[in-house]
C-alpha cells in the first residue's frame, strides 16, 4: 500500500487531530492554542509578512525543479507535497519533499523562509520530528535525520538528527496540546518576554 492508498483510510473528518503548524505555535507559547482553539480568535496569519513569502516560496517550488535530486544528501528519489495523516499520534500535514535515500530509509525536507543559522530552532527541530513519525507510519520505513532548508538568502540546507528523547517530547507536545483543547484551561505563557513583541494576541493576553 502506498501512502495515498493509506490516506484514504483516515477519517479525518470525525478524528480530532491538529497539524505540525499548531504544535510550533505551542513550542513558542501554549497560550496561542488556547486562543487559536479554544477561543476561536484567529491570528490573521494571511496578513503577515514572512508567512506571505513562505507560501510565495512552497508555491514556486511545487513548480520548478519537480525532479531536481540532491544527490549531495544521498537522495534517489523524492515525493513533493505529501500530505498524511495519523489516528495514532492525531497529527496531520502536508510535507514539502519526503526524500527517498540511498540508505534505505526516508527523510523530511521542510523549506523556511528565514535566515539560516548554526542553530536549530526548537519550534523548526519539534516540526521536523513530526514529519519524520508522520512517515515512519505511513511508509513503514526508518527515519533517522531529516532537513532544513532555509530558502531566504539562497538555500542551504540543515541536517537534524533524531533522537528516541525528540519522538517522546513530540508525544508529549501532542498530549499537552489537546490537554488545554479538551480541558479549555488557560496555560502559562512563555518565559521568553521578547516572543510577545510581535504576538498577536498581546492586546488580550492577561499576565
Amino acid at each position: 500500500m502506498d501512502w495515498t492508498e493509506w490516506e484514504l483510510e483516515i477519517d479525518t473528518e470525525t478524528t480530532a487531530m491538529i497539524t505540525p503548524s499548531e504544535v510550533i505555535e505551542y513550542v513558542f507559547c501554549p497560550r496561542y492554542i488556547y486562543f487559536m482553539n479554544c477561543l476561536n480568535i484567529p491570528q490573521h496569519e494571511e496578513l503577515r509578512y514572512k508567512v506571505l513569502k513562505g507560501r510565495e516560496l512552497h508555491e514556486r517550488r511545487e513548480k520548478t525543479n519537480v525532479d531536481y535530486l540532491r544527490k549531495k544528501l544521498g537522495v534517489i528519489k523524492k515525493d513533493v507535497a505529501v500530505y498524511l495523516a495519523s489516528k495514532t499520534l492525531r497529527v496531520r500535514g502536508e510535507i514539502d519533499e519526503v526524500l527517498h535515500l540511498s540508505d534505505g530509509t526516508l527523510a523530511p525536507l521542510d523549506y523556511k523562509f528565514t535566515e539560516f543559522t548554526e542553530y536549530i530552532f526548537q519550534t523548526h527541530k519539534v516540526q521536523s520530528t513530526l514529519y519524520a513519525m508522520l512517515i515512519m507510519e505511513s511508509y513503514k520505513k526508518p527515519v533517522t535525520r531529516g532537513y532544513i532548508c532555509y530558502a531566504k538568502e539562497g538555500s542551504k540546507v540543515k541536517e537534524v538528527l533524531y533522537t528516541e528523547r525528540d519522538f517522546n517530547q513530540a508525544k508529549r507536545v501532542i498530549s499537552e496540546i489537546f490537554d488545554i483543547i479538551i480541558k479549555g484551561f488557560f496555560p502559562k505563557k512563555t518565559r521568553w518576554q521578547n516572543r510577545c513583541i510581535d504576538c498577536c494576541y498581546r492586546n488580550i493576553c492577561v499576565q
